[in-house]
């Protein structure tokens, strides 16, 4: 049995939430608190599989709870968070801290859980299994890049790297942007899975930690070297080439695997644009999205990179792409930069 705290200032919420898990064969709700510092007392108590946290809550919200919770009593955390940018913001902060996912709050109360029912219910259970170790340890000062700007052969012809991740991706993408250099001579595009609103937040964070220039990506954004552009909520993001540029294009086509965006199209559209000039990098994520984006890269000649287990939050989507024999390079998570990074430095790609 999954043994689940619930951590919501509405009693509503509580019993709702209360009644959805104790609806599944292996959870049981072991108790229940009001806000942080209720949760945090408990937990001295208590020991859960898995604890849901709101994310505004009255006396001590969930940020503030989260980082005691890491450092004191460490467990798996999904925070429950409200569609506003303040709690997209803070969201983006928690899973930064070491929350291993979350789930998004929809309009009103009643919708708002049917709506999210078998989302929570998958990300609590894969999230109960998480190992919590990956989750405590502090990422490094961000001061400063952990690359300075550093010498490319010349001349080298036109590159892009490309990154697909789901659960624990913040984290995972934090890690390697960070340790990129600024003058990286080549764009990156990202399909990280997440809900509109969230991937804004998600963007800013990481431009305001990055050598590179990160932002949620726009219809008809160019691709350039030293830029990062993240796939918005809700829509797919492919490649386009037009009058030598590579252009972004935005769709909303029906989800792929249960996701939009999803990984496969942009690593697809990479493939046919860039051919062996394409690095793909599939990270930390639940399920299998990637894979068949990533053969295609492979197909062309590009260069692969999966995140090693010993380092991802969840092994599913670097996992289903290694067992497909297409991935060059499998990685812990602190030297895929450098792999990227070398890459590019020895590789200089067709014409």
């Amino acid at each position: 049995m999954i043994k689940v705290l619930i951590v919501d200032d509405s009693a509503f919420m509580r019993k709702v939430l209360s009644d959805l898990f104790t609806a599944e064969s292996d959870f049981t709700v072991i108790d229940v608190a009001r806000n942080g510092k209720e949760a945090i007392d408990k937990l001295k108590r208590i020991k859960p599989d898995v604890v849901t946290l709101d994310v505004e809550m009255p006396e001590m919200d969930g940020l503030s709870a989260l980082e005691i919770i890491m450092r004191d009593t460490p467990v798996p955390v999904v925070m429950v968070s409200s569609q506003t940018r303040t709690g997209a913001d803070a969201t983006i902060k928690a899973l930064e801290k070491g929350a291993v996912d979350f789930v998004a709050k929809t309009a009103g109360p009643i919708s708002s859980i049917e709506n999210i029912r078998l989302e929570i219910i998958a990300k609590c259970r894969s999230a109960a299994h998480t190992n919590v170790n990956l989750l405590t340890p502090k990422l490094p000062k961000l001061a400063e890049p952990a690359y300075k700007p550093i010498t490319f052969a010349t001349p080298i012809n036109e590159r892009i790297v490309a990154i697909g991740t789901s659960t624990g991706g913040p984290r995972a993408l934090q890690e390697v942007l960070t340790r990129l250099p600024g003058n990286l001579p080549c764009g990156v595009v990202i399909v990280q899975h997440m809900p509109p609103g969230f991937t804004k937040s998600l963007s800013d964070r990481l431009n305001s930690l990055c050598a590179l220039t990160v932002k949620e990506a726009e219809m008809n954004d160019i691709v350039r070297p030293g830029l990062v552009l993240i796939a918005p909520g809700d829509y797919h993001l492919t490649l386009e080439r037009s009058n030598d540029k590579t252009l972004v294009k935005l769709n909303q086509d029906p989800p792929l695997g249960g996701h939009r965006p999803s990984v496969d199209p942009m690593m697809e559209s990479v493939a046919k644009i860039y051919g062996s000039r394409a690095v793909g990098v599939i990270l930390t994520g639940m399920g299998h999205d990637g894979s068949r984006g990533l053969k295609q890269i492979k197909t062309s000649q590009g260069f692969t990179i999966a995140e090693d287990q010993s380092t991802t939050v969840v092994f599913g989507m670097p996992k289903a792409a290694i067992e497909l024999g297409i991935i060059d390079k499998v990685v812990p998570l602190p030297g895929i930069a450098a792999e990227i990074v070398k890459h590019l430095q020895t590789n200089h790609g067709g014409v």
